[in-house]
């Protein structure tokens, strides 16, 4: 293993969430008057915080979403979590092998921390992440692209931002690591390898990601 830390997007790299959540959104939005498809919400949201959708109904409308926007949300999506959300297949395993080989490893989310655990306790994934190796948007105040949130993972772990790499399936996420000045490899199995340029190699599979970190 060349790297000291492999520092996992959550949404969608472990966890199946994004056609839930952005089937969801999407829904809402278009309920509240801002029609949009799931295409686009995918275009547009996929690994963002909570303010980024803020921000982009903010810009093209010219209008703010309701007071209690975000709650509403996740009210919906956490009860959705809790019928139908899994385990991006493999993680269990993937987590498993590092720990096997002491690689140290963290979650680094724009989600918020409690949609990441309500994510992981859904899907069993919580056995493998202590409090203390879990990172959410909500630590440091911009989410992806900005750099802060990978920076803030590496710094709370004890690693140089060099000797880290990312794991994720989003554009946003890609800026990010590279913002960061950390190596990222792109996941593929919903997101194409072109949307992430400039990840350092991509992977359809977790089961293939062991041997493009070894």
């Amino acid at each position: 293993m060349r790297y000291d830390l492999v520092i996992f997007d959550n949404d969608g790299v472990l966890v199946d969430s994004e056609p839930i959540s952005n089937t969801i959104l999407a829904e809402y939005l278009t309920e509240l008057g801002y029609p949009t498809t799931y295409d686009e919400s995918l275009r547009d949201y996929m690994g963002a915080a909570m303010h980024r959708v803020h921000d982009i109904i903010q810009e093209r409308t010219g209008q703010q979403l309701p007071e209690g926007f975000d709650e509403t949300f996740h009210a919906r999506v956490f009860a959705a979590f809790a019928r139908e959300l899994k385990p991006v297949a493999g993680a269990a395993d993937l987590l498993g092998e590092l720990v096997a080989e002491g690689v140290p490893y963290c979650v680094a989310s724009s989600g918020t921390h409690e949609r990441i655990r309500v994510g992981h306790r859904a899907t069993g994934l919580d056995e493998w992440f202590e409090e203390e190796w879990v990172f959410s948007s909500e630590d440091v105040g911009r989410g992806k692209p900005a750099p802060d949130l990978f920076l803030y993972a590496a710094q709370q772990m004890g690693v140089a931002p060099e000797r880290c790499v990312v794991i994720e399936d989003s554009p946003l996420g890609v800026a990010a690591a590279h913002a960061a000045g950390m190596d990222v490899y792109g996941f593929t199995a919903m997101t194409p390898a072109e949307r992430l340029a400039g990840a350092n190699g991509f992977f359809s599979k977790l089961s293939e990601l062991p041997q493009l970190l070894a």
